[in-house]
């Protein structure tokens, strides 16, 4: 534990310091393995959203709308 009271003494001289430090009490170590791992399941869940959205679209390729742009004018003489 760094906290304290650091005294420094040069000949006849003294300073001191007093130090005051924070520990984490609730901190994660992130080594290599822990970064790799999220990097993975971040490329696999991308992956899969973004098959599932080629899959989810996908079904609609390739056919053409049957109904068509134009349309049926009806008969009206006031606007002839």
């Amino acid at each position: 534990d760094p906290r304290g009271l650091y005294v420094c003494k040069t000949g006849d001289k003294r300073e001191s310091l007093q130090v005051h430090y924070r520990m984490c009490q609730n901190c994660i170590e992130v080594d290599a393995p822990t970064i790799s791992g999220i990097v993975v399941a971040d490329v696999v869940a991308t992956l899969f959203l973004a098959v599932a959205v080629y899959c989810i679209t996908g079904h609609d390729r390739g056919h053409t709308s049957r109904a068509s742009d134009r349309q049926n004018l009806l008969a009206n003489e006031l606007y002839q």
